[in-house]
């Protein structure tokens, strides 16, 4: 490992998330002296708290859930008591066998020299990490971002959990409440259930995953009775009392009147804010939005045109795959100088509960008020692999366009993240529905819900003329036998 030094370097990345890492790794591909600068251990929220850990605990999850479904197929599988701390050192395990890909050394491997300590500009050229100087031709901000925490009175007081902390947990909470009926919020808040916490999820909106088809979030609310997830949509939280290792409980803001939710621990999902506070930004002239995140252009430039961003610290779509994508893009940007710009127009992302709720591209659904758009439906008690798992509950819906072409999609049900990846490709080619149905799927999966969807499609255009052609020959036969 490097230690940071008065070396010019032809492009400094700030922050060893996925996209730190993807935009240092590409751009040492292409011959840059590359410098990394994190605080802590590369990785960033997707190894250490978001995407691996929480997919682990799933993972544990929904083993307690085949166990208990598993007499409906004929077997006789009595559930145990769950040993949690056991499955929150899976959960560890899970973390360490992927940690060794993003290391210090995997990076000082592929070129990339890593500079350990808390970076903050001190002018348009240079950083100061933990007091030493670190001059630079160009830079990328990769800060990512952070939970948020509302200010609901009592919260902070409460010392609740977030996305971040959750994984210190030893003992199962007994009364979990979750604040947040989005994806992170829906995710945990349904392992916990399946664990054997009492779960209530607590959501601001009419309903959980507001972002997504209502009908979605409909099944997904309906395994949430079966799991034991209580949900109090449409009830803002207002104040919480006691916590911070006690009981509390927190005060809802009711449609006729307000009520209470006690819990032994609280967990706040509700959004994430940029890490940019101690970067001094603005004293490299880069501007920041009015949420904090950094503002960027097309291109992935800052008002610096010698500093770019990509990540969570910028208000593109939050995922890990965004964050790599956008990170390589800003760095062959910033080294070879290209104009290589953000493409929206295909941004797939998935919930991964039970089922999982998978979508990409225009709505599959009307939004305030307007029309909605052509849709096709695929319920899965018509997809053989949905009806032989008895996982009947969800469906494939296709958004189609002009000339047929497939512009969005949802699938709702296990895998749906799988099922996307094929009409993430449709919408981003511009393919039809033609194009998909004339593609042999293999058989039975879970893709035969938009492949017969298509199919459905194509033969209704098709077969209509033809029967209206064949209408009218009998009809003229008719008109001969009557002469």
């Amino acid at each position: 490992m490097m230690k940071a030094n008065d070396t010019e370097w032809d492009l400094v990345v700030i922050g060893g998330g996925t996209a730190g890492i993807v935009a240092s790794r590409t751009a040492a591909g292409l011959g840059a002296r590359v410098a990394l600068v994190e605080r802590a251990a590369p990785g960033g929220d997707c190894l250490w708290t978001g995407c691996v850990p929480s997919k682990a605990l799933i993972a544990a999850a929904h083993h307690v859930a085949v166990a208990r479904r598993a007499p409906g197929f004929g077997v006789s599988s009595p559930v145990g008591a769950v040993d949690f701390p056991a499955v929150m050192a899976q959960v560890k395990a899970a973390i360490e066998a992927i940690a060794p890909d993003d290391s210090v050394e995997a990076m000082v491997a592929a070129g990339v020299e890593v500079i350990t300590g808390s970076a903050r500009f001190i002018a348009a050229g240079a950083l100061e990490v933990d007091g030493r100087r670190v001059e630079l031709r160009r830079a990328i901000i990769t800060t990512g971002a952070r939970p948020a925490i509302p200010p609901v009175p009592g919260l902070r007081e409460a010392e609740p959990l977030t996305s971040d902390t959750v994984w210190d947990l030893q003992a199962l909470p007994d009364r979990l409440v979750v604040m947040g009926g989005g994806s992170i919020g829906c995710e945990l808040g349904q392992s916990f259930a399946r664990l054997g916490s009492r779960v209530t999820l607590v959501e601001a909106l009419p309903r959980i995953l507001a972002r997504e088809d209502p009908d979605a979030a409909r099944l997904v609310q309906d395994m949430f009775d079966r799991d034991g997830v209580h949900v109090r949509a449409g009830q803002p939280v207002v104040a919480v009392r006691g916590g911070a290792g006690h009981p509390g409980e927190l005060v809802l803001d009711g449609p006729s009147s307000s009520s209470t939710v006690e819990f032994d621990r609280l967990l706040v999902a509700v959004g994430r804010r940029p890490n940019t506070a101690g970067l001094q930004v603005d004293v490299a002239g880069v501007q920041l939005d009015e949420r904090g995140f950094v503002q960027i252009d097309d291109h992935l430039r800052t008002s610096n045109p010698r500093i770019w961003a990509a990540g969570d610290v910028t208000a593109l779509p939050p995922f890990t795959h965004t964050a790599g994508v956008f990170g390589s893009l800003a760095a062959t940007n910033a080294i070879l100088g290209l104009r290589r710009t953000v493409d929206l127009s295909a941004v797939p992302r998935v919930t991964f509960t039970d089922p999982e709720v998978a979508a990409v591209g225009l709505p599959t659904w009307a939004e305030n008020g307007e029309r909605a758009p052509r849709t096709l439906t695929q319920e899965h008690a018509h997809v053989d692999r949905a009806v032989v798992d008895g996982r009947t509950d969800g469906f494939s819906r296709l958004t189609v366009g002009r000339g047929s072409r497939i512009v969005g999609a949802t699938v709702v049900g296990p895998r749906a993240g799988e099922t996307l990846a094929e009409l993430t490709l449709a919408v981003r080619k511009n393919l039809t529905t033609s194009d998909l149905a004339g593609t042999i799927h293999p058989y039975p999966t879970y893709g035969d819900g938009p492949w017969n969807a298509t199919i459905a499609d194509v033969r209704s255009k098709v077969a209509a003329p033809i029967v209206q052609r064949i209408a009218a020959v009998l009809r003229w036969l008719r008109g001969l036998r009557s002469k």
